[in-house]
């Protein structure tokens, strides 16, 4: 049915015959499984396959505010300007991580150093839905 001198054109043919009867096609390729996730109310509950992703560096970031400025405005900026921003003193910030919303915190000084107490943690479901 499939020209042997071309192993693309019959690995094709292979998914579009599977296609039809709902079966996996026979080269190798098998379904994944996945487990079903479910909300254990904060407990972290890490399976071995996670452990291959635990050293993975990401980004973590405060947000105080932001605001939008004109390039004009931006480079007519010193020392002592003052920019405002779009929130109220004592608001919570934002906690992301690699740009995405996962806590609200408040701004702590520990041995000298800021750091940010968590207030509220966003849920799992909740950054879910914000990505669709």
């Amino acid at each position: 049915m499939s020209d042997e001198n071309n192993p693309d054109q019959a690995i094709a043919e292979e998914f579009q015959q599977a296609e039809q009867t709902n079966q996996a096609p026979n080269s190798g390729v098998e379904a994944a499984g996945f487990e079903q996730l479910q909300d254990e109310g904060g407990d972290v509950n890490l399976s071995p396959e996670l452990d291959v992703i635990l050293d993975i560096p990401v980004t973590v970031s405060m947000e105080v505010g932001n605001t939008d400025i004109t390039i004009r405005n931006l480079l007519q900026l010193n020392k002592g300007s003052v920019i405002e921003l779009d929130r109220m003193a004592g608001e919570p910030l934002d906690v992301l991580v690699n740009g995405t919303l996962i806590a609200h915190g408040e701004v702590v000084v520990v041995n000298e150093k800021f750091g940010i107490r968590l207030t509220d943690v966003v849920s799992p479901s909740e950054r879910i839905q914000k990505l669709k």
